[in-house]
């Protein structure tokens, strides 16, 4: 929130602030918590500008809220592979842009083709680059990963892709587990070779792709199942949230 709101010239609060809001927040709802493997309690920051300021110019005023709610899976697969299409025509961002922070600019510019791919039946979009239109960029909400062997490639952030959360808890999981990790250029000819696919982001935590189509080329991974490195690594990441499993990693917070 705070390299965002650097970007568009916005205040953000400070680290000490923003915890102290998400603890009142949960705890206010704990009552929604859903029961222990039905779901979970989503947890949505917000900062927005409200000043009575109608020129294009940063709000004089702003509002930091947090709100909850109880959510099931985000695709209604669950923990099934998904299906993708590449996306030809339309981009997610540009260089230079805001495709880098957590906006909501960028979610607006993925419904239409989102929206097209989910009446052919697709699950989601998988966006290439907009300047050589051949690498690996985000899905529409989430970070892409590809597997070969023991290797798990992810496209590098260098301002057009989100740094999520889950994408680096997940970096930080799987080289723990002895995987290489590596964050570079993945270019879409990867596809054609790859073990598994998977995505990651905060509702999905790891969903496993079981195909990508692309110029009219439907690739299959993991015999159209969940691929054994995204099983392993979303199990690994759920059973840490979940407190099933001691936090070596330092990052659950107990809330009384």
């Amino acid at each position: 929130m705070i390299a965002g709101a650097e970007r568009i010239c916005m205040p953000a609060p400070t680290v000490e602030q923003f915890l102290d809001a998400v603890k009142q927040t949960v705890l206010a709802n704990k009552r929604w918590i859903p029961p222990a493997g039905k779901g979970s309690l989503y947890i949505r920051p917000l900062l927005v500008g409200s000043g009575p300021v109608l020129s294009l110019v940063p709000a004089s005023e702003y509002i930091f809220l947090i709100y909850v709610a109880p959510v099931g899976n985000y695709f209604k697969e669950g923990l099934a592979p998904i299906n993708l299409i590449v996306e030809e025509g339309y981009h997610r961002a540009t260089p230079g842009g805001t495709g880098g922070i957590k906006t909501i600019g960028n979610y607006a510019s993925v419904l239409k083709a989102q929206k097209i791919a989910k009446e052919k039946g697709y699950s989601d979009v998988l966006y290439l680059d907009s300047v050589h239109k051949k690498y690996l960029e985000e899905v529409s909400s989430c970070n892409v990963f590809v597997v070969k062997g023991n290797v798990i490639s992810t496209p590098a952030t260098k301002g057009t892709i989100l740094p999520g959360i889950t994408r680096k808890s997940i970096i930080d999981v799987a080289t723990s587990k002895g995987y290489q990790v590596e964050e570079r250029l993945v270019s879409v000819e990867e596809l054609l070779e790859a073990d598994e696919v998977f995505c990651t982001g905060t509702a999905v935590v790891v969903s496993p792709v079981g195909s990508i189509t692309y110029l009219g080329k439907r690739m299959e991974y993991g015999n159209n199942g969940v691929g054994v490195v995204s099983q392993e690594l979303y199990s690994s990441l759920t059973s840490l949230q979940m407190g099933l499993v001691p936090d070596n990693m330092g990052w659950t917070m107990q809330l009384q």
